[in-house]
């Protein structure tokens, strides 16, 4: 931990809880972790109705944070996502700033209000921090334009973000890789790598076979996750294997998995869970065989840390980020994004592995995921905020 007087800290956030994904669940644990030594933590996220809430304590992560939600309005072509009016965004960051007086602003996106809170902190000489976990499939995933629109307001999009990282102190963004596509993408320089971080203590390793095959997806059911990818493949696996699939997730395409699922005549190996508690994750996770994930968007994705806290071996895209964390060979596989046949031989392997060689790729997992704990993740964030020299 770094030293010096507690913080008063600023989080904004697009999105945060209830929502479930992986740059909520961040923000959550984030803010849980610095409330824990001893900061004073405000985060302003849309609220669930739109009406604003005044500033009050939510127990987060078993944290008490201070929260204030503005009114918010649903994204019809989202099954969850709320957003302020952009052009309201910096009316509330005048108000929220006035009010909370922050040491330091931790904006979590720059799309509406973490770009609000900037141009407003930065008139204010408030130094800001900024984390992007943005990538172009999950937003294009969701409009309802034809491609020649998308592509202009992405372009838009991306030179607005590139004002709003120009003010920022610094950028951060959950791997190397992920800093690597957001400097080629708005031409910035010295993006920083900090890992979304997970505690590992909150999940439970269990080492050895299975006695059955379970195939596990955590995450939301969104085009760019390619479920479908998984369920393919799961057709092409030798029946004797006798494997199941679980989904843990929500999503707007969960209708269509559900009809592929029947398509495929695999109702009664697949379930779909939906949204599911902490301690049913825990378990879902301690009794599966393998993770797999066949995303092509992910920035770092913190459902295949936590399964490789649970000693899971993982197959993984091998897109983006994921490389980052499934080493082919060594805690798993990665296939080809897309292709059903070379995800199934891979599935193959992890599944008929002999029990040192599925306990080699178990320890594998938990090897490699010790560099991501959540304890680093704050040390590295909390000398952002001083200004002060980062960790190793």
């Amino acid at each position: 931990m770094t030293s010096g007087r507690p913080l008063k800290i600023l989080l904004g956030c697009d999105t945060f809880a209830p929502d479930i994904n992986g740059a909520a669940r961040f923000a959550e644990r984030l803010a849980a972790g610095l409330v824990h030594r001893g900061h004073e933590v405000h985060v302003v996220a849309p609220n669930t109705a739109y009406r604003k809430n005044p500033a009050h304590t939510e127990i987060i992560e078993g944290e008490p944070v201070t929260m204030h939600r503005l009114p918010a309005v649903r994204w019809l072509p989202h099954d969850w996502l709320r957003f302020i009016w952009p052009w309201r965004s910096k009316h509330y960051a005048r108000k929220v700033l006035d009010e909370v007086q922050p040491d330091v602003v931790h904006i979590q996106s720059h799309i509406v209000i973490g770009r609000g809170l900037t141009r407003i902190a930065h008139k204010r000489g408030i130094p800001v921090i900024a984390t992007n976990h943005v990538m172009a499939e999950n937003i294009l995933d969701h409009t309802t334009m034809p491609k020649f629109i998308d592509d202009i307001v992405l372009r838009l999009a991306w030179d607005d973000a590139a004002r709003t990282f120009a003010m920022s102190r610094a950028v951060t963004t959950p791997t190397r890789k992920a800093a690597d596509f957001l400097e080629r993408t708005i031409d910035i320089s010295g993006v920083v790598p900090i890992s979304c971080g997970i505690d590992r203590s909150n999940y439970t390793p269990v080492i050895g076979t299975r006695e059955r095959n379970r195939i596990l997806f955590v995450g939301r059911l969104t085009g760019e996750k390619q479920v479908d990818v998984v369920l393919r493949a799961i057709t092409r696996l030798d029946p004797a294997l006798h494997v199941t699939f679980d989904i843990a997730g929500g999503g707007d395409q969960r209708k269509a998995l559900e009809a592929l699922t029947v398509q495929l005549g695999l109702t009664d190996r697949v379930t779909f869970h939906g949204r599911v508690t902490d301690e049913q994750l825990r378990e879902l996770y301690s009794r599966a065989s393998v993770f797999a994930i066949a995303s092509i968007a992910e920035l770092q994705s913190i459902v295949t840390m936590e399964a490789m806290a649970s000693a899971l071996p993982v197959v993984g895209a091998n897109a983006v980020a994921l490389p980052h964390l499934v080493h082919d060979g060594e805690n798993g596989y990665l296939f080809e994004p897309g292709n059903i046949d070379d995800l199934a031989e891979k599935l193959t392997r992890v599944l008929t592995a002999e029990p040192a060689e599925y306990e080699r790729m178990q320890r594998a997992s938990l090897d490699g995921v010790a560099v991501h704990d959540i304890n680093r993740t704050l040390d590295t964030f909390e000398a952002l905020y001083r200004d002060e020299p980062l960790p190793e």
